[in-house]
């Protein structure tokens, strides 16, 4: 039985630094350039694999230099690939990322091999689901449905935006949206009206809102240096899941992902960022 599950996308993220990013039809010249393994899913499962979680991946890339670099890290980074497939008519996934001196991003997807991303006849035994909307979303929520059938518990990152079903909603134990995410859909209340057991609100900087069984709980970032905010939220995302699978109860799991989250701001690139479960240890103190 795997510790964790992600089902979502993988891509080859193009990463330009700007000192301000371009307004409207205006260019300008970049710092450096450089390209990173990324995608929700790829980055979320090595995170929940460098937390000390046993992973698998469903994904699919492209037949191409791209995809046999991507399914390189994956083998490297000891995450089951049996259910990460080749797409011959389609590229590899990439994800344009521009990043400003301040380490904000603005990110352009193109799914590439991910829109041929399908839900598995049957998810492999495993004690967490996470998933996330890079993804065909009915596959999403296929996926979802059997995992909720076999009693596994189920994670959400509404990533990129986008409205969603009640019924999609309603297979969801928990959902972690950041704080535009939240917005789109409906507020805190309307996750749980949806039949969504547990929010958890990500803030950056400002920490993580929690909510469950009608109470509110804040939590506090640890204060870091900013160098690229890419990939930050993965980290959590990842984190989560494989403190959740190992028997951590929500608060330690919540506080573990948070500081990992924060580590994951002080480096650039998204897999690159995403710290060991002895950094994180080191971090938390």
């Amino acid at each position: 039985m795997f510790d964790v599950t992600v089902f979502g996308s993988a891509n080859l993220d193009l990463v330009v630094t700007v000192e301000r990013h371009p307004l409207p039809g205006e260019t300008l010249l970049g710092d450096s350039y450089d390209e990173f393994p990324g995608g929700k899913g790829l980055n979320q499962v090595v995170a929940a694999a460098r937390a000390g979680a046993s992973t698998s991946l469903h994904s699919a890339v492209g037949d191409d230099a791209a995809g046999d670099r991507l399914r390189s890290l994956v083998l490297d980074e000891k995450v089951d690939d049996a259910h990460l497939l080749t797409s011959a008519g389609q590229p590899t996934g990439r994800a344009a990322i521009v990043v400003s001196a301040s380490g904000e991003n603005s990110i352009v997807v193109v799914p590439g091999a991910n829109a041929d991303v399908v839900a598995p006849g049957a998810l492999p035994p495993c004690r967490v689901l996470l998933t996330q909307l890079e993804v065909p979303l009915f596959a999403v929520q296929a996926t979802l449905a059997l995992a909720r059938s076999a009693g596994t518990l189920t994670l959400l990152n509404p990533a990129p935006a986008q409205l969603l079903d009640d019924s999609l909603l309603s297979l969801c134990d928990i959902v972690i949206p950041n704080e535009h995410e939240v917005e789109l859909l409906g507020g805190i209340d309307a996750l749980h009206a949806a039949g969504v057991g547990i929010v958890i609100v990500t803030r950056g900087a400002d920490g993580v809102t929690i909510s469950r069984d009608g109470a509110i709980e804040h939590r506090r970032a640890l204060a870091v240096d900013v160098v690229d905010t890419t990939g930050a939220g993965d980290a959590f995302c990842g984190n989560l899941a494989a403190r959740l699978s190992m028997g951590d109860g929500l608060s330690d799991a919540i506080d573990w992902a948070t500081a990992a989250g924060g580590l994951a701001v002080t480096v650039a690139g998204a897999v690159p960022s995403l710290p060991y479960a002895t950094q994180t240890t080191q971090f938390i103190g």
